[in-house]
């Protein structure tokens, strides 16, 4: 059995129930925020699901210089921080830097690290040191056994609370594909395994001067991955992806969630 990491009370991996990480891509406004949050947490009550809520406080590397990044770190973790309180719901963000990762340490239960940032030593090193847990994406470029020198970083600091996630690989230019494969191989390496379903279908610079995707085929995807045993699914979501400020091409909406945990769950339960 792989060891269970817990995010705020939320176990992840061994055992345990599948969980949900998810939210929107950015954080868009602070009143928008909260209502999908509130939507997340009431869905997650429902239907009895470990859930994680997720949002991003900047978008580093996004496309063109004119795309919308997010409110900034200092707003973003103030609004982080009251859903976390509102609804008693354990958070987490991507950070880029490591002066980041000491300040969101102070307010998120668990770090995010990119994919495009994976390799960053000094970041993962910080992340690490912050003693929380960290989620490391699994780079686009990188084959799943590169990820145990990824690990190993994070391990130096003594920080054993990882998590490992599938976002899927480079296929070409402007596309990705995922390989269900690498989720059996990072389960290898002893830490949870997380399937990020939406990044997997998104085209990277697929629509010009931002990132494309194709969202009907997140669900599908979510499926494979749970079937091969991943512990936690990762799913961006948006009331109305269509207007949403970043990724709406890839995310789910959100009057799909239940219909589609519900499936998750049921697979999940045959495989567990």
């Amino acid at each position: 059995m792989g060891k269970r990491v817990s995010v705020g009370g939320v176990m992840i991996g061994g055992k345990g129930p599948l969980a949900l990480i998810s939210g929107p891509c950015v954080i868009e406004s602070r009143k928008g925020c909260l209502d999908l949050a509130k939507r997340l947490v009431k869905l997650a009550e429902s239907e009895g699901i470990p859930f994680v809520f997720k949002a991003s406080y900047d978008k580093a590397n996004r496309t063109s210089v004119d795309s919308y990044r997010g409110p900034g770190i200092i707003e973003g973790l103030e609004i982080l921080q009251e859903v976390r309180e509102t609804f008693g719901v354990p958070v987490t963000t991507d950070v880029h830097t490591s002066g980041e990762a000491t300040l969101a340490a102070k307010v998120v239960d668990a770090i995010q690290i990119p994919a495009f940032l994976c390799r960053q030593t000094d970041l993962l090193l910080a992340a690490g040191e912050t003693g929380i847990p960290v989620n490391i994406k699994k780079g686009q470029f990188l084959a799943a056994s590169d990820m145990k020198h990824v690990i190993g970083k994070v391990e130096s600091t003594g920080n054993k609370k990882i998590i490992v996630t599938e976002r899927g690989a480079s296929f070409g230019y402007n596309n990705l594909v995922a390989d269900m494969r690498n989720l059996l191989e990072m389960k290898e390496y002893g830490y949870p395994v997380t399937f990020d379903a939406t990044h997997s279908v998104q085209r990277p610079g697929g629509a010009g001067t931002t990132s494309g995707g194709d969202s009907r085929w997140a669900p599908y995807l979510a499926r494979a991955a749970v079937a091969v045993g991943c512990d936690a699914v990762f799913i961006e979501t948006h009331v109305n992806p269509a207007v949403a400020l970043s990724d709406g091409a890839n995310a789910i909406r959100f009057s799909q969630m239940r219909s589609l945990w519900k499936l998750l769950r049921s697979i999940d339960d045959v495989v567990s």
